[in-house]
Order: C-alpha cells, then sequence, then structure tokens
C-alpha cells in the first residue's frame, strides 16, 4: 500500500481528521465485495446535468479493508455532487490484473476512472485507450507512469512517509541494530519509492541501523504472515520490521501477538486504527502510521469531478474544491497531495474508528 505538500494548510487537515471520525465510522464497514466474479458495485445520485459523472474506483484488489474504506470516501463524494459511484477490480493484486476491468470500463463510455496501480506500466496501454476515448483517469495510492493518467492523488510525500517510519523504528530500538522491510508486492510503485526513501534515510541519519532484508507479501494475509515468520527465522537478531502497507502490518502483528517475539521484535509501518487497534493496546506495537484512507478517496473522487468540468487539467497550479476537505493545488507532474501522516499510539487510538 498501500500507502504516499500541497498548498493546503496541515493544521487543518489535523483538525478535519479528528473531526471527521464520526463520517469516517460510516465509511468502516467497506464495501461488498465478490471474489468469484471480482466485481462490487453501489449506486449513489443519478448524473447531474450533461456531465459524465459515472465515476468507477479500480482498487489494487477487492477484500482488502483499506480500500474499502478509501472507496465508500469515493462513493461519498460522488454522492454529494449528484453523481454515479461502483467499484470493480480483481481480486488478487497481480500486475496486469486490472487491465480486463480498465477495457470494460473503456467500452462502457464511464467518466473516469479512480485507480491505485499495481504496476506502473503495465496498465499504461489500457489506460490510454481510456483516455482517447474520453474518459479521466485518476490514479490515487499507486501511480502509474504520469505518461497514462490525468491526475495523481497522493497520500503524502515519499519523503514523508518514510521518514516517519524510519523514526518510529530507529526510536523503539534505540537507534541500533537489524530491521527489515515487509512490503506489498514487488511492482508496486508507491511501496517502492518509499523503500528507496527509507534506504537513503538510514544511510544518512542512521548509521547504527542496518537493513537486512527486504521481502513481499503480495497484500495477502496468510503470505505477509508466513513472510513474517520467515523473516525472523532467517534472522535472529533482528531487531525491528517496517510494514509500509496496511495488510503487511496488521499480518505481522497477528505473528508477534503469540509468538516469542512480543515486546522484543519492535514493528510499525502503515495500518488503519481499527485493525491495528487489539496490537497497540496489548503492547505488540508501540505506534505506527497512515494518513485517512476516506479522505484519499473523497479527494479521488472530487479530482474526477474537477476533469471531467474541465475545471482543471492537470496542469502545475490548477486548483480546485474537493468539498468537505476545501481547495487543492495541482502540483507536479499532475500530483495532488492529501497531506502529512499521522502517528497512532495507545494514547490516541481509541479517538479514531476507521
Amino acid at each position: 500500500m498501500s500507502p504516499s505538500t500541497p498548498t493546503r494548510r496541515h493544521g487543518a487537515r489535523a483538525v478535519a481528521l479528528v473531526a471527521g471520525v464520526a463520517a469516517i465510522a460510516l465509511l468502516a464497514t467497506g464495501c461488498s465485495s465478490s471474489a468469484s466474479t471480482g466485481t462490487s458495485t453501489g449506486t449513489a445520485a443519478a448524473g447531474s446535468g450533461d456531465k459524465n459523472y459515472a465515476i468507477t474506483f479500480l482498487p489494487k484488489n477487492l477484500g482488502n479493508a483499506y480500500f474499502d474504506t478509501s472507496d465508500k470516501g469515493g462513493a461519498k463524494a460522488i454522492g454529494e455532487f449528484g453523481g454515479t459511484y461502483a467499484e470493480v477490480g480483481p481480486a488478487t493484486a497481480a500486475a496486469d490484473a486490472q487491465v480486463s476491468f480498465i477495457n470494460t470500463l473503456t467500452q462502457q463510455g464511464v467518466g473516469a476512472i479512480v485507480i491505485s496501480a499495481n504496476d506502473p506500466t503495465a496498465i499504461g496501454s489500457a489506460l490510454n485507450e481510456a483516455r482517447a476515448a474520453g474518459t479521466k483517469v485518476v490514479t490515487f495510492d499507486s501511480d502509474t507512469e504520469a505518461q497514462f493518467r490525468d491526475l495523481y492523488i497522493n497520500q503524502a510525500t515519499a519523503d514523508g512517509i518514510a521518514k516517519i517510519e524510519v523514526d518510529l523504528i530507529t526510536k523503539e530500538i534505540g537507534d541500533t541494530g537489524e530491521v527489515a522491510i515487509l512490503s506489498a508486492s514487488a511492482n508496486a510503485t508507491n511501496q517502492n519509492a518509499w523503500i528507496e526513501t527509507m534506504k537513503t534515510e538510514l544511510a544518512a541519519n542512521h548509521p547504527n541501523v542496518t537493513l537486512v532484508d527486504t521481502v513481499y507479501g503480495n497484500d495477502d494475509d496468510q503470505t505477509s504472515f508466513d513472510k513474517t515468520a520467515a523473516l525472523l527465522q532467517t534472522h535472529p537478531n533482528l531487531k525491528g520490521i517496517i510494514s509500509p502497507t496496511t495488510v503487511g502490518i496488521a499480518a505481522a502483528a497477528r505473528y508477534l501477538q503469540t509468538s516469542q517475539y512480543k515486546g522484543k521484535v519492535a514493528l510499525t509501518g502503515l495500518g488503519t486504527p481499527n485493525q491495528m487497534r487489539d496490537y497497540v493496546n496489548d503492547g505488540t506495537v508501540t505506534a505506527f502510521a497512515l494518513w485517512n484512507p476516506a479522505d484519499l478517496g473523497y479527494l479521488a473522487a472530487y479530482g474526477a469531478k474537477a476533469l471531467i468540468d474541465g475545471t482543471i487539467t492537470g496542469k502545475e497550479g490548477d486548483k480546485f474544491t474537493a468539498g468537505a476537505l476545501g481547495e487543492f493545488t495541482v502540483g507536479k507532474d499532475a500530483t495532488v497531495l492529501l497531506g502529512e501522516p499521522f502517528t497512532f499510539t495507545k494514547d490516541n487510538i481509541a479517538d479514531f474508528n476507521f
């Protein structure tokens, strides 16, 4: 996650995160899904005027709590501006698993596709065919190469995400010893950007901490669980694990919770409060970080609307309003940034419900 600042008030963002708890709670139930068909849909209000506000969310895979929450945020936004929401997606996060869904949506003539990319290039041709047919393409959470989309909604900068995760793990292990990374898929653009920046941050500012391994759980719970066990067996002196994926950190925490390593091997990364609450409260995990995934989907939907309306084209400096989140400015490479990551601990986790 999968999972990274615009000209926006970060203080207001922190306040909005806390103030939005009640609304987020409604989103936390997630979308219904069907692994057998690979589709899940829900409809908001009918389209408005002559604008094609049929907007479909295409996450990395269905049945993922993170995307259940982010896509519900998108549904909320689309309902606000009178569009039609749908969600489709593959059962697994394979590199080219999203292609057939993109092709179908192109044939259906949807107004916009909002997609978290499983690969930066494998879906590129399909997305450009969609764009040629008049469909706007917004990536969120995980980007493609810039040539394949109109706008990218980034959750946070790679530097910001990498630094907070490195800061958390190095503090917990006393800034010395061996650490490892449990990532999502090897092709996930967001994960890889964060990992490279983590390596740079560790080398530059934490010379006594050694990154000994990076493994991939493919955003699958059991695979991530097994990879955690293998890391601890392969590296008996391991002192910490960073898992920058909501599936991975929860699986790793589940393994640690009942193992001999609880309280001895530190774990941090990116997770949601609801999935991590028990692990934080019982001391398996001290702290972890994330942005608000519901806000990410909400912002992506409003970005799609702005493209459909012609309010923005993706040019640097373009501005648009994203409902309750306020005004955002398009940055370099047609990127819009949600804000800074937030750290969850035992002291504050009870304040959140998503």
